[in-house]
């Protein structure tokens, strides 16, 4: 069965290593013309959003690329937002220097091509991309609406891990309950530093497809939205008061789940789910890791850096909370 467009997507913008934030940058173009209906876009016209989206960003996080120097059109992007350059000059400069690789390299993904194409690259004859009818038709999809905020959650971490210009191993993201965010915490004993980041449901929502964890129903991490997904403990916070020696806000235990699953009449409120979600978990943290940093290094410090640890890890903790409450085995109706 072939991936679906979202899918897709989602796997060029929240996995991958990324090494500089153009791709972010021209994803977020695309979707902005996709709203707009284009069908082709000049290298000169996708100038403008791609340096609107790189300029807003390094209002926030100066750092938008691995290596030491930024080079011309990071640069370029620094002096606007310093007021040393233009419009006009700034658009010429990303025109000449922003797109000599990420047009290229979007639809790949840890070397892998993928099936489905958002554009067409006819910058030699016609010197712009043609929007695809696969990005126009991901416009149509529910979980389009999504797109924008997991874009935008992936990109936030991935900056401000490297803005911190520390190693990922000091790094640890934690799910702030009163904000409902994604703290990234540094764990030096020299260094105290803690930034909120990002909203928690849009960090995790394309990691579950745009999907309940527990049902498979459509969530949406909109906040005016009826389907607006819920942020679940999958060990629930109860488990605190017994003293056990682990991070309940970890985002190895976060999950995003529909209403009915998590406070419906058959709710799970405070109960442990079956087993048969705790392998559900198992998979979707091993697919976090794969997203890589900096959500990658927080879960493999939280519960183990094999597979095989990580399983032992989950089991434990699931064979204590089940003695603690031996009858509170839970599952959804159409589970």
């Amino acid at each position: 069965m072939s991936p679906s467009l979202n899918n897709i997507w989602r796997s060029i913008v929240l996995r991958g290593q990324n090494v500089a934030s153009y791709k972010f940058a021209l994803a977020e173009a695309l979707i902005n013309l996709a709203n707009q209906g284009k069908t082709f876009v000049t290298i000169d016209e996708l100038a403008l959003p791609f340096s609107d989206a790189i300029c807003r960003h390094i209002k926030e996080s100066e750092k938008q690329i691995t290596r030491q120097s930024p080079g011309k059109f990071l640069s370029a992007c620094k002096d606007y937002n310093a007021g040393k350059i233009d419009k006009s000059k700034l658009l010429e400069i990303t025109t000449k220097h922003a797109f000599n690789d990420v047009i290229d390299r979007f639809h790949v993904v840890n070397r892998t091509s993928m099936p489905k194409r958002f554009y067409i690259d006819d910058r030699r004859s016609k010197n712009g991309l043609t929007i695809t009818d696969e990005m126009l038709t991901l416009q149509d999809d529910f979980q389009f609406q999504n797109l924008p905020n997991e874009l935008e959650a992936r990109w936030r971490l991935v900056e401000t891990a490297w803005d911190l210009n520390i190693s990922p191993n000091l790094l640890e993201v934690e799910y702030d309950d009163s904000l409902q965010f994604l703290n990234i915490n540094i764990l030096d004993e020299n260094i105290y530093d803690r930034k909120n980041v990002t909203s928690c449901r849009d960090a995790l929502n394309g990691y579950q497809k745009g999907k309940c964890f527990y049902c498979f129903e459509k969530i949406s991490i909109k906040q005016s939205s009826e389907y607006l997904g819920d942020i679940d403990h999958f060990f629930p916070h109860s488990l605190k008061k017994h003293k056990l020696k682990i991070n309940l806000d970890g985002i190895w235990n976060l999950v995003l789940s529909c209403k009915d699953c998590n406070r419906g009449p058959n709710g799970k409120f405070a109960l442990i789910p079956d087993k048969l979600f705790l392998y559900r978990l198992e998979e979707r943290n091993d697919w976090l890791i794969f997203s890589h940093h900096p959500l990658k290094e927080t879960i493999i410090n939280q519960t183990g850096n094999t597979s095989e640890k990580r399983k032992r890890f989950l089991n434990q903790i699931y064979e204590e909370a089940i003695k603690l409450f031996p009858y509170s085995k839970w599952r959804p109706n159409s589970a």
